[in-house]
């Protein structure tokens, strides 16, 4: 037991050994990112291909022979690649907001925090500074896993000429917070309407009676109550940390698996990752069968369907637009095919973008 602190101590100095080698990689590559940039501007290419991110991820990923795990590996080549990035020229991000909401988790995940991170006040004004050129991108929910799609995100699309570039998936965890920790001190609950449908079984058990506030957002909900003693926010473990609230009870929602799906927009498009996915949105002609004709492009041709939402078209009452997700991308050739004969029963068919499939 003796040898036990010299050990130690050896075992230190050769962890510190590494980590000099790992800063000296880090700068090495940096070194590397900053010439493929300089290449990139001399031929007015574009610096971020979302592609390329996730080759990168299943190479490592596929390669790792542990014990180091794949999801903290992820993690830390995100803000690699993040902080890589950002040295070849900032990238601005608009975001649903505020701060501390499931969007902003959202795209922090998928950009690090190397990325210029911008709160917007609607998902109309996410794409609208992305349009402007304000933000390169913009992040906004699609769809809960429980409580399913986000209307105004599908309704943005039929104007907009945004493309999706990525998906993110989102674990959603809610926790009940407030200022004194204490469940028998709450007389009201405030989040977001979602939030609260997620987490209504619960409520109802633990907390009957007690009144439910809709407010904007989950941020919102945790600083209202950081100046309320008597109420209780169902918000994130971030926004707890923000507005100093204590847990009360942590993972409230009725659902394990909860997952919030967003939408990364871009005014371009993305190149085939070989594992992609292609969101469509039209309208077809009110004949007998249509629905069965619409369908039929993509069954004789063994394409997955994912997803299919209709909703009313405001232009018109009583017709509807379908918003499609399918796998492959626009470029492959059955795809592109199936898209085509489906233009023959449409009355309007707009391709809202091809890209990788998320991990």
């Amino acid at each position: 037991m003796q040898d036990t602190p010299n050990k130690i101590q050896d075992l230190r100095s050769r962890i510190d050994s590494i980590d000099d080698g790992i800063l000296d990689l880090l700068n090495e590559r940096s070194r590397v990112v900053l010439e493929v940039g300089r290449l990139k501007s001399g031929d007015n290419l574009d610096f971020h291909v979302p592609g390329r991110e996730r080759q990168i991820y299943e190479r490592l990923l596929g390669q790792n022979p542990g014990p180091f795990p794949n999801d903290a590996l992820k993690s830390i080549y995100r803000e690699i690649i993040s902080a890589c990035l950002a040295l070849e020229s900032p990238m601005k991000v608009a975001f649903l907001g505020p701060k501390a909401t499931f969007s902003h988790l959202a795209t922090m995940q998928q950009f690090g925090l190397s990325a210029e991170l911008v709160p917007q006040k609607s998902i109309p004004a996410v794409f609208e500074e992305v349009e402007k050129g304000k933000a390169l991108y913009g992040v906004v929910p699609v769809e809960n896993s429980t409580e399913g799609v986000v209307s105004h995100t599908l309704d943005m699309f039929v104007e907009s000429a945004l493309q999706i570039t990525s998906e993110i998936m989102l674990e959603v965890h809610h926790d009940l917070l407030s200022r004194t920790g204490r469940l028998e001190d709450i007389k009201k609950v405030y989040s977001h309407p979602q939030p609260i449908a997620q987490c209504r079984q619960w409520l109802e058990e633990n907390l009957p009676g007690v009144p439910m506030v809709d407010v904007a957002s989950t941020a919102v909900a945790a600083q209202i109550v950081s100046d309320d003693y008597t109420a209780a926010a169902i918000a994130s473990e971030l926004a707890g940390s923000l507005y100093d609230l204590k847990v009360v009870r942590s993972r409230i929602e009725d659902q394990v698996n909860n997952f919030t799906r967003f939408l990364v927009v871009s005014r371009k498009g993305c190149e085939r990752s070989g594992n992609d996915k292609t969101s469509v949105l039209f309208s077809v002609k009110d004949e007998p069968g249509i629905l069965c004709r619409m369908l039929d492009p993509f069954a004789k041709r063994g394409i997955n369907l994912s997803k299919i939402e209709s909703r009313p078209f405001k232009k018109k009452a009583w017709e509807y637009i379908f918003f499609l997700d399918l796998s492959g991308h626009v470029s492959d050739p059955d795809v592109a095919a199936a898209l085509e004969e489906l233009k023959q029963c449409c009355q309007f068919i707009k391709i809202l973008g091809s890209y990788p499939r998320s991990m």
